[in-house]
């Protein structure tokens, strides 16, 4: 028994000593990446514009017991000056970056001729610029150090298109784009840099959705939460941040070293199609 307990302990321990920083990590799937990566004994960054107590709070929870520390940035993830700074203090107050999560992300669904552009531009600055801004501040960090892990959360809109979504396809796109380029760039390296394309992720704002799309219709929040699904997710199952979470930790894993400019669907069988 105490042989098996201190291998779980010693698995648990993964990332002891790493740092990680996750944007838009206050909520959703940012949140449950940031807290999986506490269980593997992480320092965290988190940033976003969520409750920040409430994740702090869920996140130092986990993090404690590994002794590690959690910090918060509130960064604004549409101004490169912000996320510059926001890397250049992750660095300063814990030593290093190791694992960067691009997570920040927003939406506006409509026609294009409809589209109001400053929601375009904060669209593709948030989703797609913010990216770039943090691997050119963390890259030689990582290169230099001989560690680095970089996870972009892109989309299933990162593989494939929905109408009315063109600037959030656009950006998404773009980010796996980024994510090979950048990939083949740090291919001699010890840095890896991959990006995870969710479907449906059953988050408090997908949440919020069916549960509006039934008080309109009149069914059941179970009934609309399939016709949901049935639009886009062959499975008819929602994928949780805890499984994303599960997928970051691999990608930061040793198993992982030689996956490199993969953009992972974890989608229910919609990129399949």
């Amino acid at each position: 028994m105490s042989g098996s307990y201190q291998r779980t302990q010693k698995d648990i321990a993964m990332l002891k000593g790493k740092t990680a920083l996750v944007t838009g990590s206050t909520s959703g799937i940012g949140l449950g990446i940031a807290k999986s990566l506490a269980e593997q004994g992480a320092r965290l960054v988190i940033n976003g514009f969520g409750d920040k107590d409430a994740a702090l709070a869920e996140v130092r929870a986990i993090a404690s017991a590994h002794g590690a520390r959690v910090a918060y940035s509130g960064a604004d993830m549409s101004r490169p000056d912000d996320i510059v700074a926001m890397v250049r203090d992750a660095e300063r107050d814990f030593g290093t970056v190791d694992v960067l999560v691009n997570n920040a992300g927003i939406q506006h669904v409509a026609l294009v001729e409809d589209f109001p552009p400053e929601r375009w531009d904060a669209i593709i600055a948030i989703n797609l610029n913010s990216a770039f801004h943090t691997l050119r501040a963390a890259l030689p960090g990582m290169k230099a150090r001989g560690y680095g892990r970089v996870i972009n959360i892109a989309s299933a809109h990162g593989l494939v298109a929905s109408a009315q979504k063109s600037a959030y396809v656009a950006a998404k796109h773009g980010l796996v784009g980024l994510t090979k380029a950048v990939a083949l760039e740090c291919a001699t390296t010890p840095v890896t840099v991959n990006a995870i394309c969710p479907g449906w992720v059953l988050t408090p704002l997908v949440q919020k959705q069916i549960d509006a799309r039934a008080a309109a219709s009149g069914s059941s929040v179970a009934q609309e939460a399939v016709k949901l699904l049935g639009e886009k997710q062959p499975s008819l199952q929602f994928t949780t941040p805890e499984e994303l979470g599960a997928l970051a930790v691999f990608l930061c894993s040793p198993a992982a070293q030689n996956v490199r400019g993969v953009a992972w669907a974890v989608d229910g069988g919609w990129t399949a199609q």
